[in-house]
């Protein structure tokens, strides 16, 4: 952060940002003939937002709701569509939740978990969203992805031989690649990491070298650590320009982004153990997250 900057400043970028936020969704308030003018009080459990929900959505069956892990959010589950409810059941917002930190598109994501042969972005639009698909919002991804399409070379195989397999395109200045490492330890999965340069030249120095080097799955845990090293002379790694191209290609801008080996299905950003472990078809590990 550039301390010379101004908190005026600050505070109105802050306050772009966040109506950028709003403005992705349909909001709608859920009101019913009894309430009153007072502010709606936010409910302490999932239940009571389900109550209320049940009485102010008569017809509309829920599938699942939770509350953790949306910024204050909670999460409905209706059949194959998705929508977001504030806490205290008043208002309801259709659209697509992007996390801005971890750079990846929650909607998307979760309908992708909902049903993993829908196109995700056109079951987006069926909720609310009218945008061509030339118009996506940075960050929207495919479902699936051809996976053929990439060689042998250019990547760093680690983790569980025994396990189902993920492919993970990251860079090693990603944090959240480098916390994702430990996930996918956790998870208990075959990996097959294919290095991208997201954060430009230094990226790129730093996959050659991984790739290059006498040990790569050391290497890679190294470079995740921050412990440089410098490529072989002479050594050009082969298959790195074309996992650059092939994640062009699928609009893979942002790292950490995984696609299960079986079927090209993708899952976009960080996610735990047991996440990843559902969505490569493994129970869930009892105590993990």
């Amino acid at each position: 952060m550039n301390y010379s900057q101004s908190q005026p400043g600050l505070k109105a970028r802050a306050a772009t940002a966040a109506l950028a936020v709003t403005t992705a969704f349909t909001v709608i308030s859920l009101g019913l003939a009894a309430v009153t003018s007072e502010p709606a009080r936010a409910s302490d459990t999932p239940s009571d937002v389900r109550a209320a929900l049940k009485a102010r959505l008569p017809k509309t069956p829920i599938d699942a709701l939770t509350c953790e892990g949306f910024g204050g959010l909670c999460e409905v589950v209706s059949g194959n569509t998705l929508f977001y409810v504030d806490a205290a059941a008043r208002y309801l917002l259709v659209g697509r939740l992007y996390d801005m930190e971890t750079r990846r598109d929650v909607t998307a994501a979760r309908l992708l978990e909902l049903n993993p042969d829908l196109i995700a972005a056109g079951a987006a639009r069926a909720g609310g969203d009218s945008k061509p698909q030339d118009e996506q919002p940075a960050g929207a991804l495919p479902a699936k992805v051809d996976l053929s399409r990439l060689p042998a070379d250019g990547a760093v195989r680690w983790g569980n031989p025994q396990g189902p397999k993920v492919v993970v395109f990251s860079d090693f200045q990603c944090g959240y690649c480098q916390r994702l490492t430990g996930e996918l330890t956790t998870a208990g999965v075959q990996v097959e990491e294919r290095p991208i340069s997201i954060f430009g030249a230094k990226s790129r120095a730093l996959s050659e070298a991984v790739l290059c080097a006498p040990d790569p799955v050391a290497a890679l845990h190294a470079a995740y650590a921050g412990q440089s090293a410098r490529t072989p002379q002479g050594c050009k790694p082969k298959g790195l320009d074309a996992n650059e191209t092939f994640a062009r290609a699928n609009g893979f801008s942002g790292t950490p982004v995984m696609v299960r080996a079986s079927d090209g299905a993708v899952l976009q950003g960080y996610r735990p153990a047991n996440e990843i472990r559902r969505f490569l078809g493994l129970a869930p590990a009892k105590g993990g997250r």
